[in-house]
């Protein structure tokens, strides 16, 4: 039975939105043409969509396979898989291929388009590897969850940094073909996520796994594991040596969510100043005694074990949630409180002042003056910015706004990011 019959045949529904941006700047890309189809017939299009004034697509409803195929292991394969084809004036055309669609999740599929005049080899093809949780996949090659400090080739920090960026190294250490790309932590890890367990998981899982990956990332950090033995990169996208990066795949909101909360924790045990190498495994096809295993901690998870229960489970007891000394390429940090309505000061001003860059690039954002008061106009723009990005439009600015906030202004007020 193909793809398309299978999925007509089914009749849950997943939510999808389609973000463009311009790839050098930043900056939201209006009126591009966007046919969506199923991966298995991509001539037949299902359905055609354009893009607003920020960039956004509205939420496309389609077809999912039944929840229950993602909530025990299975030969059936419990995502959907669309096609896009865009199209822009003045952009090169992009499809991507194999976006995953969850029963009863959203989606969000971001594609940076390239204009027409830009120098170098177009991507104009993107296809989406299976799931880790689907497919075959090299088992994890096991290492010392803690880096000796005398080891030959390590350079440690001096403290945990969140880092602005990761640099993924698209295959094993050794393949000097393989691209290496430069992309924001929080959208690495939420990719890594997205590829690693499944959106559809208990809120608890889906945190301890995302701690575990945070972790196990922030340890190739701090020791610069892979720059200390001559390589010009962060961490590889290979489940032998890492874990999974599939270069410009989709994430899932549920995911997205747990990442803008947590991002700026590890897991740490006393007396150990480096983020623990948290290995892990799914549990079924490969088994890791000594490690978390994926599908175990989604039936904890199920159980109603809480993600430091589920971690210590896995890990001991003696682990522990800690957070970053600092963060990379953001303007100032949280000021600890959520501002809103009657809030003001310096932080507030910070905020306007941000905003109202950000509406430069994004005019559905109301203008506003950076006057350090947090009056009702400031509240409108922060619930544009909110409904922008798909955020909770509280016009409350929470943490995953504040630093939402920062990472968009960051993006919109360079000339050209790394590439």
């Amino acid at each position: 039975m193909d793809q398309q019959q299978n999925i007509n045949e089914n009749i849950d529904k997943g939510t999808l939105r389609i973000h463009l941006i311009n790839e050098s700047t930043g900056r939201p890309i209006e009126g591009a043409k966007i046919a969506i189809s199923y991966t298995g017939n991509p001539s037949d299009t299902i359905e055609e969509v354009s893009t607003d004034d920020s960039g956004n697509t509205e939420e496309i409803t389609l077809n999912a396979p039944p929840l229950e195929y993602s909530m025990e292991p299975s030969e059936e394969q419990p995502y959907s898989e669309y096609t896009i084809h865009v199209q822009a004036p003045g952009y090169r055309d992009i499809t991507v291929s194999a976006i995953d669609i969850f029963s009863g999740e959203e989606a969000q599929q971001d594609v940076r388009m390239e204009t027409e005049d830009e120098p170098g080899d177009p991507i104009d093809t993107i296809v989406i590897p299976a799931h880790t949780l689907y497919a075959e996949y090299p088992p994890k090659i096991p290492e010392y969850e803690i880096k000796p400090m005398d080891e030959s080739g390590e350079i440690v920090l001096s403290r945990v940094v969140i880092p602005e960026y990761v640099v993924v190294h698209d295959g094993s250490p050794g393949d000097y073909t393989a691209a290496n790309y430069y992309i924001r932590y929080r959208d690495y890890i939420k990719n890594v996520a997205s590829s690693e367990i499944y959106a559809t998981w208990p809120d608890a899982t889906i945190r301890a796994n995302v701690l575990a990956i945070m972790s196990f990332t922030l340890n190739r950090v701090y020791t610069e594991w892979y720059r200390g033995k001559g390589y010009e990169f962060t961490i590889t996208s290979s489940t032998a040596y890492d874990h999974k990066f599939m270069y410009g795949r989709n994430f899932f909101n549920s995911i997205s969510r747990v990442v803008d909360e947590m991002f700026e924790n590890y897991l740490s045990r006393p007396n150990v100043r480096q983020p623990i190498l948290t290995q892990y495994c799914d549990g079924q096809r490969v088994s890791c005694p000594n490690w978390m295993s994926q599908w175990g901690s989604k039936y904890l998870g199920d159980q109603g074990y809480s993600a430091i229960e589920i971690i210590r489970n896995y890990y001991g007891s003696d682990m522990y949630i800690n957070s970053a000394q600092g963060i990379s390429g953001i303007p100032a940090s949280w000021p600890g409180y959520d501002l809103g309505v009657g809030a003001s000061g310096e932080k507030v001003r910070q905020l306007q002042e941000q905003l109202a860059r950000i509406s430069r690039a994004y005019p559905a954002i109301p203008t506003i003056t950076a006057d350090g008061v947090y009056g009702n106009r400031t509240k409108e723009a922060v619930q544009k910015f909110q409904s922008v990005f798909g955020l909770p439009a509280t016009g409350i600015v929470d943490y995953p706004t504040w630093y939402k906030i920062s990472d968009i202004y960051v993006a919109v007020s360079r000339i050209a990011e790394l590439r």
